[in-house]
């Protein structure tokens, strides 16, 4: 399934819970990449801790593992207070949010990802807590319905989203800083790298080697650790614990990554539009129905990177490969990485047709 892919930016449930050292960083020094942002959230905490008031409400929107999460973390570790993190889907009602809010202490954070899918019910009771730090909350029912108003304490809100677009604008104009996180580069990635490898006492690791990872990690923080986790268990158990140009290879060619940092559902999905649609222009939903995905994780997942280093292009027509994919698909034919998809169309399925969805 899409959630076990050795590559994917979403977050497991092993990369919660693997033990050892903490790899995350704790303040903006330790961050590395999003020079922009670190610059802004700097001036911002220093301005707050000096008027000894809470920080503004950060928003941080962009794809998935590029370090929305952690930023919270810092934000709270340089404000020296607590962090209470939740997320969108877990707040179903508005006696959910109300119970975190009026157990905060001055100046705390309250982290929530996925913000755009906050049930609208909820969404209401953050608009006056956001402005003026209080919630009106209603008792009983008609005739005797009373509304209350409980004053909360300063605190800072920190919305993190995949989706950006879906946030109401009454939502998204309430947050005084708001920031679209990029993709990292290969230096940055290096420089995380050496940092984590340090922490998982990988001293031994020539920066050869973790450029190796480096280029395989889709521009993703969350998934070069991955990777260099997988690395250490590979040499740990088939190479004695030595890490060289060699294991990494094998490593990576084991989870079927190739050198663009794509797997196999990503090679699966260029060559479907290749070899069934011709090169495409092709719909969405006809891709994912070929390949038995859902239509959203193939958006959310495999298309973002695609999209990112030009091997497809969304036109009003549907997804179309570029010509770098093409040539990719050739090569990984010749190397053998790609399997050849023999499948014929059938007389009644027509791409014309299929291409005109989505």
């Amino acid at each position: 399934m899409a959630k076990e892919r050795i590559i994917s930016p979403l977050a497991q449930k092993r990369d919660e819970t693997t033990t050892g050292p903490a790899i995350r960083p704790r303040t903006l020094d330790e961050f590395v990449g999003q020079r922009d942002l670190v610059e802004k959230l700097s001036i911002a905490l220093q301005a707050a801790r000096q008027r000894s008031d809470s920080m503004e409400h950060v928003l941080l929107h962009g794809p998935p593992g590029l370090g929305k999460t952690t930023l919270g973390h810092v934000i709270a570790e340089e404000m020296g207070t607590h962090l209470y993190v939740t997320s969108g889907p877990a707040l179903t009602k508005g006696a959910d949010l109300v119970g975190t809010l009026t157990k905060m202490q001055p100046h705390d954070v309250l982290f929530i990802d996925e913000i755009h899918r906050l049930p609208p019910a909820v969404e209401e009771y953050i608009y006056p807590a956001m402005e003026d730090f209080k919630i009106d909350f209603t008792l009983d029912s008609g005739m005797h319905a009373k509304v209350i108003t409980y004053h909360l304490k300063p605190f800072t809100l920190v919305g993190a989203t995949t989706r950006a677009g879906l946030l109401t604008a009454a939502l998204r104009s309430r947050f005084g800083i708001s920031h679209n996180l990029r993709y990292y580069e290969h230096d940055e990635l290096l420089v995380i790298l050496d940092g984590a490898s340090s922490r998982l006492n990988l001293d031994s690791l020539s920066a050869d080697a973790l450029s190796t990872i480096a280029r395989r990690s889709r521009g993703t923080p969350r998934v070069a650790i991955r990777l260099l986790r997988r690395v250490r268990d590979f040499a740990q158990v088939r190479a004695a614990g030595r890490i060289d140009q060699g294991v990494i290879d094998d490593a990576l060619a084991l989870e079927r990554i190739d050198e663009l940092g794509l797997d196999e559902l990503d090679r699966s999905y260029l060559q479907t539009i290749a070899t069934i649609y011709k090169g495409g222009p092709v719909g969405l939903e006809a891709i994912a129905a070929t390949l038995g995905q859902d239509a959203g994780t193939l958006e959310d997942v495999v298309e973002p990177y695609l999209l990112q280093i030009g091997f497809i292009a969304r036109t009003r027509q549907g997804r179309q490969l570029t010509t770098p994919a093409s040539q990719y698909i050739q090569s990984q034919e010749q190397s053998g990485m790609t399997r050849n998809l023999m499948i014929e169309p059938t007389p009644l399925f027509d791409p014309e047709i299929a291409s005109t969805d989505r």
